[in-house]
């Protein structure tokens, strides 16, 4: 009986071994306020904030799920990088490594914030395993272009879906103020900002460790 017991004991430490914590979508605006060389900061610093030895020891050790999409106006949002599982270190890098090759799709388009969370939703289907579900959202602008963000709430909260966004306030100095009351939603959501473009990668490597090792410290 004792040797049962230990046989399912080590099965069940090895079911939580490799069950997913986090599901992460990455959403990055590609809409036309975002010249080529601020898209090319974006891709680049989320590369290299993935690659943060915290953050990466993290996703693997929690066996996390990434996805990267680009988003735009209306009708205009990709899933670029498919849900890839970081189940090493080999596959973080080279999630890493698609990210900062990965090609713009759009220029020169609107902002629709509210369709690229509605796009998003239906890709959790896919991960269902994962024990939190996580939206961490880029943008520069307000959305003025289809559905508002702030009617998705409803949806996202039933979905179990948290939203966290990086207000880029290149030239939209209220854009946190904004994201704060119409795109963050679900329990510790949260903003963080950037005076620009330059700031882009600290800040958001600053969030995803917040995000990867649920730290609840309200960052500067």
């Amino acid at each position: 009986m004792m040797m049962l017991r230990a046989f399912i004991a080590s099965l069940c430490l090895a079911a939580q071994a490799h069950a997913c914590d986090l599901a992460l979508a990455l959403a990055v605006d590609v809409s036309g306020s975002v010249d080529s060389d601020e898209y090319r900061i974006q891709m680049d610093g989320l590369a290299a904030g993935l690659r943060d030895p915290v953050v990466s020891e993290a996703l693997v050790r929690g066996q996390a799920q990434l996805m990267l999409l680009q988003w735009t106006g209306s009708s205009r949002q990709r899933v670029t990088i498919p849900w890839t599982r970081i189940d090493s270190f080999i596959a973080l890098e080279n999630f890493a490594e698609q990210v900062a090759a990965d090609q713009r799709v759009w220029r020169n388009f609107s902002t629709a914030i509210g369709e690229a969370l509605e796009m998003t939703i239906a890709h959790f289907d896919s991960v269902t395993d994962c024990k939190r579900h996580l939206i961490d959202l880029s943008g520069d602008g307000i959305s003025n272009e289809g559905v508002e963000p702030a009617a998705l709430h409803p949806r996202l909260r039933d979905s179990g879906v948290t939203v966290n966004a990086i207000a880029i306030e290149e030239s939209e100095p209220d854009l946190t103020a904004y994201f704060f009351e119409n795109v963050i939603v679900g329990e510790g959501a949260f903003v963080v900002s950037a005076a620009g473009f330059e700031d882009y990668p600290e800040r958001i490597r600053k969030k995803l460790l917040r995000e990867v090792t649920q730290q609840t410290a309200v960052m500067e």
